[in-house]
């Protein structure tokens, strides 16, 4: 009855089609799907000086990301195929280009960096023709200072603005995933409340707004440079007692390892009860390659914590999880990896029960926890040390902030 001679965008079967067929294409340029993300696709080559790297082709359905020093030959070869629209410098709704980093003129590089500064323009404009600003006054933090929508008891929103409240968390949400790390707690926080927002929620999303507002600018820059934790006393002990076979699971099909060597680094931090409702915890962390923060986390926990001890070392259980995702990624992505990974931590007790052997644990329903970091420093691949509250990144996705705090976390993160 029906013969189909294509497949039309939109049909149910379009994407996995667009899919198979881009790969094809992808495969016979001779690019390898990457086992870790099927959409990040590999080949060996050699830069300008004849030094061994990976090209990379990212793709998001019909977006694609090249990376390479030779990217126009793989423009060319893609565009004998498809009707290619170049927008270099544009990334799914993110500015990329480059950017010089210098603290001093013995300090200048160069670095890639992203900004949703476009992409805001856009979203803030949506917003204030509905709710327009009733006041110049500089919002310093997107929340306030013991703000908890969980005990809101404003009136609930009728349907029309809880649907309006929805688009604008999906809004603030890509914001987050562009890059603007300093807004992650207060979106996540304010999310949990899409199905029945009430009106105090819909005040919190519309300070959020304000706050990029007189932000909009900020940059998240993919420093390359490494970092000297030298300054950290970390002592060799040895774990053979407590974990006689533990060890790093290294990834038997992974490609061979090409170019300069990543250096990994995470702050993680969790704020206690902070929800007066459940008085769950929230976790927050910031992974680092070399010093370009690639991955955030904020997140309520799941359980209900008696003590700040047990909602850290909860936190800390899924920053060492996090890791090992991100050292599988890096090399399945073909990137060595610069030694163990290098943790800040700003609670005390966590950081002597994990990296002390001989620690005891006195509260037995944080075991899972405790041993699962203390396996991954027996292991080696994960270092722990004690990191000064006030120096702590990962706080600014624990908890609302003060204006100069908020402000001088942020700065250490992003331009």
């Amino acid at each position: 009855v029906v013969v189909i001679v294509r497949a039309l965008y939109g049909l149910k079967t379009a994407g996995a089609s667009w899919h198979a067929h881009l790969g094809d294409t992808l495969r016979s340029l001779g690019f390898t799907s990457s086992y870790a993300d099927h959409d990040v696709w590999l080949r060996a080559a050699v830069d300008n000086d004849g030094k061994p790297y990976y090209e990379y082709v990212v793709v998001y359905v019909d977006d694609l990301l090249i990376v390479s020093y030779d990217h126009a030959s793989i423009f060319a070869a893609l565009g004998e195929k498809y009707v290619i629209n170049p927008t270099s410098g544009r990334y799914l709704g993110t500015k990329v280009d480059t950017f010089t980093v210098a603290k001093d003129t013995s300090d200048e590089r160069e670095a890639w960096y992203m900004t949703a500064e476009e992409y805001l323009k856009h979203a803030l404009k949506i917003v204030e023709d509905k709710y327009p600003p009733q006041s110049k006054k500089t919002v310093d933090a997107p929340l306030l200072i013991g703000y908890h929508p969980e005990i809101d008891e404003t009136p609930y929103l009728d349907d029309s603005e809880a649907n309006y409240y929805q688009s604008l968390i999906g809004i603030l949400m890509w914001v987050v995933e562009l890059g603007r790390i300093d807004v992650a707690y207060a979106v996540g926080t304010l999310s949990r409340f899409s199905a029945m927002p009430r009106q105090g929620h819909l005040q919190g999303v519309l300070r959020i707004f304000s706050y990029l507002r007189d932000h909009r600018r900020s940059r998240l820059v993919l420093d390359p440079k490494v970092q000297d934790w030298s300054d950290f006393e970390i002592t060799a002990y040895d774990w053979e007692a407590q974990y006689p076979d533990a060890k790093e699971t290294l990834p038997p099909n992974m490609p061979e390892p090409r170019g300069k060597p990543i250096q990994t680094t995470f702050f993680v931090d969790a704020a206690h009860a902070t929800d007066l409702a459940t008085r769950r915890s929230v976790s927050g962390i910031l992974l680092y390659c070399n010093s370009a923060p690639i991955r955030w986390y904020s997140k309520r926990q799941n359980t209900v914590e008696a003590s700040a001890y047990g909602s850290e070392f909860v936190a800390m259980r899924i920053a060492v999880e996090l890791v090992e995702a991100l050292r599988y990624k890096l090399r399945m992505f073909g990137a060595p990896i610069d030694g163990p990974t290098t943790g800040f931590c700003d609670n005390q007790s966590v950081v002597l029960n994990s990296t002390i052997p001989s620690s005891t644990l006195k509260k037995k329903h944080n075991s899972i926890a405790y041993h699962k970091t203390r396996e991954a420093i027996a292991a080696g691949y994960v270092n722990i040390v004690k990191e000064p509250t006030e120096t702590n990144l990962a706080d600014i996705l624990t908890k609302p902030l003060s204006g100069p705090r908020t402000k001088f976390l942020s700065s250490h993160i992003m331009f």
